[in-house]
């Protein structure tokens, strides 16, 4: 059941990003996340009770569940703003499967915190670490006097690692502390909870229009909030009756989704040594799951 889930979690989140394409290109990054966010925040609250309650946050343990379900909150803000941000700015094709990379920070940290590493998932590791360079390195440098499309492509791989970081911190903490000591779905709660009052809070502070979005852009960002959610839901659910590595290297093949959408509806340009990569990458994700 949790390698179903991984995998469902993972058509979900490459849904939900490749439709967060669309939407931080039309109304930016900020407001793509607050209000994907916040549609989360309702729909989880309609169908919270259906998925086990409200767990730790109302069963009297205090401060803790709140504490933790708040820091899983903030990481996931960061790890998700600097996604959109690369969805904004660079290519999908590149940019999704770098941020889909995070299983190697995941398994390392769950590795130093005790669990054992197979031979396979070392590979693993070693082949997705590859990937990201030849991803990264591969990408055509534009004319010298495409100054612009230059500092477009660099921002877009940047900030796609930085989101690899944030996630695979987040779900690591995630299998081994927040899940349990806060609750499945509630945990996913409170990360929309905190994300959205995070990211309003930047909007107001930069000034920025906080209008919401209509028509069109309004119907991406409600599909982006149901899968997005329902995908951490099915996710951390997974981690509970599954390895965290496990669950977490499968929910990344989210990037094979987005990547193959982007290909097929965006036709977008890969080189001949990002398509290495990038194939590196999800061997390495394929080995680290064994």
């Amino acid at each position: 059941m949790g390698i179903l889930l991984g995998l469902l979690t993972a058509l979900s989140w490459g849904g939900s990003d490749f439709l967060a394409r669309f939407a931080t290109h039309r109304i930016g990054t900020l407001r793509t996340m607050l209000y994907m966010q916040f549609a989360g925040l309702i729909l989880l609250t309609i169908f919270l009770p259906g998925l086990g309650g409200w767990g730790h946050l109302a069963d009297g343990s205090g401060w803790h569940p709140w504490a933790w379900g708040a820091l899983a909150g903030i990481l996931n803000c960061v790890a998700t703003l600097t996604l959109y941000r690369s969805f904004e700015i660079g290519k999908m094709a590149v940019v999704a499967p770098i941020s889909a990379s995070y299983p190697v920070l995941t398994v390392l940290l769950s590795l130093l915190s005790g669990d054992h590493l197979r031979v396979a998932r070392a590979v693993g590791i070693a082949f997705t670490l590859l990937g990201v360079v030849l991803v990264a390195g591969g990408e055509k440098t534009p004319e010298d006097h495409d100054v612009e499309g230059l500092r477009r492509s660099g921002k877009g791989i940047s900030w796609a690692l930085c989101s690899a970081i944030g996630f695979g911190f987040l779900f690591w903490l995630l299998g081994v502390r927040i899940v349990p000591s806060v609750g499945a779905a509630p945990t996913v709660w409170m990360i929309r909870l905190t994300s959205s009052v995070l990211t309003a809070a930047l909007i107001l502070a930069a000034r920025k229009p906080i209008k919401p979005p209509a028509g069109r852009v309004g119907g991406w960002i409600l599909g982006m909030g149901l899968l997005d959610t329902g995908a951490f839901v099915m996710n951390n659910f997974g981690m509970q009756v599954e390895q965290v590595a496990v669950v977490s290297v499968l929910a990344s093949l989210y990037g094979a989704v987005t990547v193959g959408l982007a290909a097929i509806f965006l036709r977008e340009f890969v080189s001949r040594w990002q398509w290495l990569g990038i194939v590196s990458i999800f061997a390495g994700i394929v080995l680290i799951s064994r």
